[in-house]
Order: C-alpha cells, then sequence, then structure tokens
C-alpha cells in the first residue's frame, strides 16, 4: 500500500513538519497544541512526540470544546493524553455562554461550531499562548491554501490573508509585538491521501468513527448528519439506520458523514483515493457562505 516514493515522500514531510514543531519550541515562549481527537490533530501530537523524544511533548494539549462532540473523540482524547503523559487544558464553549461571551444559536440549523472563536481566544489569553500549533492543512478548502506555516495574527486574534511573511528556504519569522501571536500549521504541505497513509506506516491509532459502523442519520440538505440530542430536528424529519463513517470530525451538529464500507486504514485509503469531493465537503458549517471558513478565520477561527 505504501510504495517506496510514497514512503521517501511521506519521510520527507515527516521530517519538514517535525522541523517545523522544534522551530516552535526554539522561537516562542508559551506554545499549545490545538488537539480536537481528530485524525490530523492525532498525526500532530504524534509528530511532536517523535520530535522532542525522550522527553515528554513540552506544550499542553489544548482543546475548545464545544460540548456537542462525538463521545467517540472525547473517549480517545483522554487515552491518548493519558498515553503520551500529555499536558490536557479543556476550555469549554459552555463556559462562554454561562458568561455571556457567547450566544447559543437557535434554529434547526444550530451549530456550536462558529462560537469556538470565543473561546479560542479567551483561552490563547488566559493561558499566554504566543503560539498554537494545529492540523489545518492547504489541500481542505481554499482558505486555508492561503495560510503559511506560521500564520500571523494580530492583537484580536484576527487573520490577515495579505499580510502574512514570506518563508522562503524553510526560514521562518517568529517575532511579534505584545498581544500578538501566531497559529502553526506543521502539516500545511500534507493531504488527506498523506496523512492517512502515514497513519498506516506508523500504525497510529485513530478513533473507530474514521472507520465504517452503524449509526442513526438524519438526512438534510444532502449531507448525513448524525443523529443526536444536540441536533435541531425539523418537523417530520425522523432518523435511519446507515452504514457510515467520518473523513472529518468536528461539532455532531455540522459534520456530516459518509457512505462507506471502509473498515480498515487501508480500504479507507482506496477509497480516498476514489473520492472527488474533500473531506470539508461534508461540513455544514463551510457550506453557510461562499467564504464562511475565511471569514471565520478573519474573526479569529482556527
Amino acid at each position: 500500500m505504501v510504495s517506496l516514493y510514497n514512503l521517501n515522500h511521506l519521510r520527507e514531510l515527516e521530517a519538514e513538519s517535525i522541523y517545523v514543531i522544534r522551530e516552535v519550541a526554539a522561537q516562542f515562549e508559551k506554545p499549545g497544541l490545538l488537539f480536537s481527537g481528530g485524525k490530523d490533530s492525532i498525526c500532530i501530537a504524534h509528530l511532536a512526540r517523535k520530535a522532542f523524544y525522550p522527553a515528554h511533548i513540552p506544550f499542553p494539549l489544548v482543546h475548545i470544546d464545544t460540548g456537542h462532540n462525538f463521545p467517540e473523540t472525547l473517549d480517545f482524547r483522554d487515552k491518548l493524553t493519558k498515553e503520551y503523559e500529555a499536558n490536557l487544558i479543556v476550555k469549554k464553549v459552555q463556559d462562554s455562554i454561562d458568561q455571556g461571551r457567547a450566544t447559543e444559536e437557535k434554529g434547526t440549523n444550530a451549530s456550536r461550531n462558529m462560537l469556538q472563536t470565543v473561546t479560542l481566544l479567551d483561552a490563547i489569553e488566559e493561558l499566554q499562548l504566543d503560539a498554537c500549533l494545529g492540523g489545518a492543512r492547504r489541500d481542505e478548502e481554499k482558505a486555508r491554501a492561503k495560510e503559511r506555516f506560521f500564520s500571523h495574527r494580530d492583537e484580536f486574534g484576527q487573520w490577515d490573508p495579505k499580510n502574512q511573511r514570506p518563508e522562503l528556504w524553510n526560514l521562518f519569522n517568529g517575532r511579534k509585538t505584545m498581544g500578538e501571536h501566531f497559529r502553526i500549521f506543521p502539516i500545511s504541505n500534507w493531504t488527506e491521501m498523506d496523512i492517512w497513509q502515514y497513519i498506516l506506516l506508523e500504525n497510529i491509532e485513530i478513533p473507530r468513527i474514521y472507520f465504517s459502523h452503524k449509526r442513526n442519520i438524519i438526512k438534510r440538505n444532502g449531507m448525513l448528519l448524525a443523529d443526536s440530542d444536540y441536533l435541531n430536528k425539523k418537523e417530520g424529519e425522523t432518523s435511519e439506520e446507515m452504514t457510515v463513517r467520518f473523513r472529518t470530525i468536528g461539532d455532531m451538529t455540522c459534520t456530516g458523514a459518509v457512505e462507506s464500507s471502509a473498515s480498515s486504514v487501508a480500504e479507507v485509503i482506496e477509497e480516498v483515493a476514489a473520492a472527488r469531493e474533500t473531506e470539508r465537503g461534508a461540513r455544514a458549517d463551510d457550506k453557510r457562505t461562499e467564504a464562511a471558513l475565511e471569514d471565520r478565520k478573519k474573526e479569529g477561527y482556527f
């Protein structure tokens, strides 16, 4: 499944990512790793572990918890952080709502995904993080494609795609003024296929939700949404049991599944190779407007 060419390619990507992670540790005083329990953040944690082995990861794993997460993801998050002996910090969107810092959306398409921005920016200020590593990749969405490895954010946490530093010859400029910080994307040059082939190569454990399983599903606007207490159902909407898996994992209210019989990493790789839609094509939050993700990123979203 992993040819000699792909093996060399994956090792080059791995080396590049580890270099970026080590640069973060060298240039910043209080970095944190934004960790959701999804496959990309799991790979980042795996790479960070490799980067500093046999020492532990020298910065905390920070989870912005919407309160509407898949239970499988939370269970895996806790298992992994215990195995890695990592420092896990959880900041909850519910606390932002209770404090009047964020307002719960109403209606059938309500989601807490956008509310993460407030909680994230508050967490960065409270923890005094000057860099946040995350698992975004340029192939995910057109807004992601504009990112640098070191993505500068102003004192309000905002992203200006026209005001980013050049990164020639893998030289990264982490200079900032008081209040500013950086979002760091070590796997920017990876694709979804690279991630899955690396998972196979390194035998990385990931949540079973990424593989074929039976789940009660609500069909809405061409999407397959997991039936849960968090999903506001339309009148007459009913769920049906389907065999599905998830390509990406976020808030349960906006993360769509795909029909699939892929029950192993090798089978997922075959499925991804034949896919004609990006993994974020199943995210309802990205479909609210043509530039939905870019608009959220400019406001401080990850």
